[in-house]
């Protein structure tokens, strides 16, 4: 197992789990982002966004996308998980935890003070996963969001 920074080479693969995992939770008609967009934020001159992927003799079968946020609160950046995704036949073999870790621990070496992702309601077995490693559910948080028609008419 290998974990390492996605490549430019990586892009037709990145996009492809993440069409996988947008299947997984049932939001495939939701994928807009194409392999040029892709590209062009993940590796642009500064870019906004990571990938780290784990690479198993060659094939990447994990990924993490990920950016960073802030915490007014703390004064401090923290790593926003945007998606993990282990491939289903690589599944149960600590893959998953491996890419947490990696980020655990950058977020230690740059002293960012927080981790954060996102889990759909229905999913339990990463719900279980989760409180395994001692994350914590926002429970008293509600996510908005502005897309679409509406982002554009308050953006006027």
């Amino acid at each position: 197992m290998k974990i390492r920074q996605a490549r430019r080479d990586d892009v037709a693969t990145i996009l492809q789990l993440i069409k996988d995992l947008a299947l997984y939770e049932r939001a495939s008609d939701k994928v807009e982002a194409t392999e040029k967009e892709i590209l062009e934020t993940f590796f642009a001159p500064n870019p906004s966004v990571f990938c780290d992927l784990i690479e198993i003799d060659g094939h990447v079968v994990a990924i993490a996308i990920w950016f960073l946020n802030y915490s007014t609160w703390q004064g401090k950046h923290g790593i926003y998980l945007e998606d993990l995704y282990v491939k289903p036949e690589f599944r149960g073999r600590g893959y998953g935890k491996a890419l947490l870790q990696h980020l655990a621990k950058i977020c230690q070496e740059r002293g960012y003070g927080r981790f954060q992702w996102w889990v759909l309601d229905w999913n339990s077995p990463a719900i279980e996963f989760y409180k395994s490693l001692g994350a914590e559910a926002m429970d008293e948080w509600t996510v908005y969001r502005l897309s679409g028609e509406y982002l554009r008419e308050l953006g006027k």
